[in-house]
């Protein structure tokens, strides 16, 4: 029988690339997501039409707070659910905080209450990095404290692993929960910092630069991630994993990358360091390896090489994305 699985945010960066795939696996998946203008969303629809001519693919067009239609959907058989719709970015969830709490738990709430009543035995939760706010302890685990975000949106992204708890304590729902790390790429969130630096450096653009350059992070490819997160289907019980590359690359650096690819020199517009963003990301993989077998395999150079190469070749448009 064709294993049938729900992602939400399916237009997103990395539920779309889950979604490709979950279909290339011979799965069938049904994809939601709203479609909102968080950030430009000439990107969701780019990535979209990408999926919607796949065999095996349905789009419905849903907010996580559409009860009804959420309902409608897990009512037929679903196998699992990858939760992968989220309002993220650390700096606007400072800003607009009462749209993250609605998306990234209110709307785990939901999903999580209709699989109980429709007996979906597996849930994947995407998380994030920013729930460890500044450690002192590099690389990071995930036995490291949480108990101080440094934002709404690592608030938020707390408040959902929590739910995700309770309903596999109370209801057995497997539950694999997935604090991903800096995740780049083609066709990548125009709001991150590469997609940002791609674009301003290829159009002559002033590159805003946060605090001094010295901060790192810990940058994990696309495809590196969507391999971690599919493998989770099989892992049972509750867990929590980091996903990056665990090779942490100074900001000052990355800039340097894309100069390099690009062939552009980039003209800094140093700004004040966010009391939001953590100095440094660095993720200690280990946990992953032992129980799912994953490592990452691609290197910054090779990642920003692939996506400059997207960029040119969508420029026409991409090149007027917003960058907010």
């Amino acid at each position: 029988m064709t294993k049938r699985y729900l992602v939400t945010g399916a237009a997103g960066f990395i539920g779309s690339r889950v979604t490709e795939m979950l279909l290339e696996s011979g799965a069938a998946v049904v994809g939601i997501d709203n479609l909102n203008e968080s950030y430009d969303v000439r990107i969701k629809e780019w990535r979209l039409s990408r999926l919607e001519s796949r065999d095996g693919f349905e789009f419905r067009k849903l907010h996580l707070s559409d009860r009804p239609g959420i309902r409608e959907v897990l009512s037929g058989h679903i196998d699992a659910v990858f939760n992968l719709a989220a309002r993220a970015g650390v700096r606007a969830s400072v800003e607009e905080p009462h749209d993250f709490i609605e998306s990234n738990v209110t709307g785990v709430l939901t999903l999580l209450e209709l699989c109980k009543d429709f007996g979906v035995k597996k849930f994947i939760q995407s998380s994030t990095s920013s729930v460890y706010g500044n450690v002192e302890e590099l690389p990071v685990s995930e036995k490291a404290r949480t108990e101080q975000p440094l934002s709404p949106y690592a608030a938020s992204k707390l408040a959902a692993e929590s739910l995700c708890y309770v309903y596999h304590h109370l209801y057995g729902i497997s539950t694999t929960v997935f604090r991903y790390f800096n995740v780049y790429g083609p066709a990548g969130r125009p709001d991150n910092s590469l997609f940002r630096f791609i674009l301003w450096i290829s159009e002559g653009r002033p590159v805003q630069l946060f605090g001094d350059g010295t901060q790192s992070r810990d940058f994990t490819y696309v495809d590196d991630t969507v391999r971690g997160t599919v493998a989770g289907l099989d892992l049972p019980g509750y867990e929590v994993i980091n996903l990056g590359s665990s090779s942490p690359v100074r900001i000052e650096d990355l800039i340097s990358i894309v100069e390099g690819i690009a062939g552009r020199e980039a003209v800094i517009e140093h700004l004040p360091a966010s009391p939001s963003d953590p100095m440094t990301t660095w993720a200690d993989v280990s946990k992953a390896k032992r129980l799912l077998g994953w490592s990452p395999e691609s290197n910054i150079e090779d990642g920003v090489a692939r996506a400059v190469e997207w960029y040119r070749e969508n420029r026409e448009w991409a090149s007027t994305v917003r960058t907010d």
